[in-house]
């Protein structure tokens, strides 16, 4: 597709050589591109499409890169890698070698900090710009941070620091979901514009300066009439009673009304840090994003025409299954609790929100309260289950520890994206949770192989009432084989064998069990016959079942889909220190790299950190070095 305006821009400096009313056209030319690239790719589009014309302004106004731009989490940063020298890279957006899918510092002199997990552009545009005032550099430092982020925590606290720094730092909210404060109008509009200008800073900085010289009485009566008769117009006052010079809110949508208030701030010279309320639009100028939020804020490929996706499946995925199976167990158990942190639909959640209403919470991003809000639901007698993505449960790890596993609380961790996450890449990898909660007391930890077994954990976690448990589970679709044909409920800290061979070994952790099976077909054409274990529980260890392995076996082989220190750390802690009888096997640990895994297709990740079936055969081989031959040959259709 030909592009009349973007064609010709490849940075904002060309952005800049346009007159203010051809910027709506070159927004649309933007929006049309963007909707155009993620439609091949996939990846975040209603994020994006709601600060387009944010994304211009900004760029037209301030002057990046010397100027800092930093966008909170990076779901809606692709406008603005379109327009900051990476257009002709566009369409290689989340795939191998391509352009990262969140904002990366290496990747760009226009993105001068890293982001992909939500609420920390307050906290790094504070830091810089105490950098920037000890080094005496009088370049603005800009975030544009969304209403959903900005209910994190982090954020607040970064927010009442910069206000009591009085550092001229510029925050941007975009509220893309709910107004704080009336719809925007005219009016409104109007009277930010004015806001922002030199004279109305002027005259207000006069107002406080003559408060001073007055009775105490009369000050502070001047002073609130000023403060809160702007409040009462314009809305603010709690960003004003954290010392931010409040302007707004505006549409986000319209150059009149952007421009002349952007160019005001970086115009004028307030001496604090001054936050504009932006109203947009999720998805704007795209009907279907705009019709269905949810489903457009991650997508895979679709059809522009029609908004369908390309890749549809009529599987179920881990989430989908998660989702149904507790809200059919809470029919049943009016103490089921369903909680998560701003992924309802993407944890599976949905489902059970629609049945279950009064006992479902979404507590927005804020993975530290949900966790520690579910820990006081079990003291009262109720079964939380906290549905959280692995990678984002890591904000979580001293409420874990504190307010869960020293007091023995029977909360329930659904711990979603573990492992490879594909394209989204190592900002949202499930690689550590194995790890970090394997060095807690007190824990269970589960892991299914199959969707079968996900159910079945499921059961099993509600029957735990004395202690916490969490049971992971991967990002997409699974098989739902059923090699354990017992009952809905797994006997705690036991696994089984599910094939029985000979000489070599193979314990398993999670949903590797298919491409260990594939890799059991390669090796019988070099008749080596391996027994295939299928662990299940990382904490507590099934002793027996290693016992079992080790003594009777001259080859192990553990296979885990997380980072050192989880499960193949524990069984050769037990190997080596608590065996009572010594054994004289081979033990090979696979499991991730001491590195973040790049963005790519799952399949390409795993074939990378050798655990597909031609990778896992491999390793068995190596154990056999005068048996070693290619196994190239060796094909899904030979297998």
């Amino acid at each position: 597709m030909e592009y009349k305006y973007l064609d010709k821009i490849n940075f904002p400096s060309d952005l800049r050589k346009y007159n203010k009313d051809e910027l709506k056209n070159i927004a649309i030319e933007l929006r049309n591109k963007t909707i155009e690239t993620v439609s091949k790719t996939g990846g975040h589009l209603g994020a994006g499409l709601g600060v387009v014309e944010l994304t211009v302004a900004l760029h037209y106004i301030f002057n990046t890169p010397r100027d800092k731009l930093i966008w909170d989490v990076g779901h809606q940063s692709y406008p603005h890698k379109i327009i900051t020298g990476r257009k002709n890279k566009i369409d290689t957006l989340r795939q191998n070698n391509g352009l990262y899918g969140f904002v990366r510092r290496s990747e760009s002199e226009y993105d001068p900090f890293g982001t992909a997990h939500s609420s920390t552009s307050i906290s790094a545009a504070l830091g810089m710009k105490i950098a920037k005032d000890i080094n005496k550099d009088d370049a603005n430092v800009i975030c544009v941070i969304g209403d959903g982020a900005l209910s994190a925590g982090l954020a607040y606290e970064a927010l009442n620091n910069a206000g009591a720094m009085n550092k001229r730092l510029i925050v941007i909210l975009n509220d893309n979901k709910m107004s704080i404060d009336k719809p925007v109008g005219a009016m409104s509009t109007y009277l930010t514009t004015l806001l922002s200008s030199r004279s109305y800073a002027n005259i207000r900085s006069i107002i406080k300066k003559l408060s001073k010289n007055l009775p105490k009485s009369l000050s502070t009566t001047l002073y609130r009439a000023e403060e809160y008769s702007k409040g009462l117009i314009s809305g603010g006052t709690l960003f004003e009673e954290l010392g931010f010079y409040y302007l707004g809110p505006i549409d986000g949508h319209n150059f009149d009304h952007l421009i002349p208030v952007l160019e005001n701030i970086k115009n004028n010279d307030i001496d604090k840090p001054v936050f504009l309320h932006c109203i947009t639009k999720k998805g704007k100028g795209y009907k279907y994003a705009e019709n269905s939020e949810d489903k457009f804020h991650g997508v895979n490929k679709f059809d522009i025409e029609t908004g369908e996706s390309i890749t549809k499946s009529n599987q179920k995925t881990y989430s989908q299954v998660f989702g149904e199976k507790l809200s059919n167990l809470a029919e049943v158990d009016e103490k089921i609790i369903a909680v998560t942190a701003a992924m309802a639909s993407g944890t599976g959640l949905d489902i059970f929100s629609k049945k279950h209403p009064s006992r479902f919470f979404d507590v927005g991003i804020a993975e530290q309260h949900a966790v520690t809000m579910c820990a006081g639901l079990s003291t009262e007698g109720y079964k939380p289950f906290a549905a959280i993505y692995s990678t984002f449960l890591q904000r979580a790890y001293d409420q874990i520890i504190h307010d869960v596993a020293l007091q023995k609380l029977p909360v329930r961790f659904a711990i979603d994206r573990a492992g490879q996450v594909g394209a989204d890449g190592p900002t949202h990898a499930g690689s550590f949770d194995i790890t970090y909660l394997n060095t807690v007391p007190n824990f269970i930890i589960m892991a299914p192989s199959n969707q079968n077994e996900l159910e079945k954990m499921i059961e099993t976690s509600l029957l735990i009432d004395d202690r916490p448990s969490a049971f992971r589970y991967p990002r997409g679709y699974g098989s739902n084989l059923n090699f354990d044909q017992s009952d809905q409920t797994i006997e705690i800290g036991k696994g089984y064998i599910v094939i029985e061979g000979s000489e070599v070994a193979i314990l398993n952790l999670g949903t590797r069990l298919d491409s260990s099976l594939e890799a059991i077909k390669i090796l019988e054409n070099h008749n080596i016959f391996p027994t295939l274990a299928d662990a299940r529980f990382v904490k507590p260890l099934d002793t027996k079942l290693v016992d079992f392995l080790v003594d009777n076996h001259k080859y192990v082989v553990t296979i885990e889909e997380g980072s050192i220190g989880g499960f193949s750390s524990s069984v050769l802690h037990y190997i080596h220190n608590v065996k009572r009888t010594p054994t004289h096997s081979k033990i090979k640990n696979v499991l991730f790299p001491d590195r973040f895994i790049e963005h790519k297709s799952p399949d390409e990740q795993y074939t990378e950190i050798g655990m597909d079936s031609k990778s896992l055969a491999k390793h068995i081989l190596n154990f056999y070095n005068d048996k070693i031959v290619s196994i190239n040959k060796f094909t899904k259709s030979n297998i």
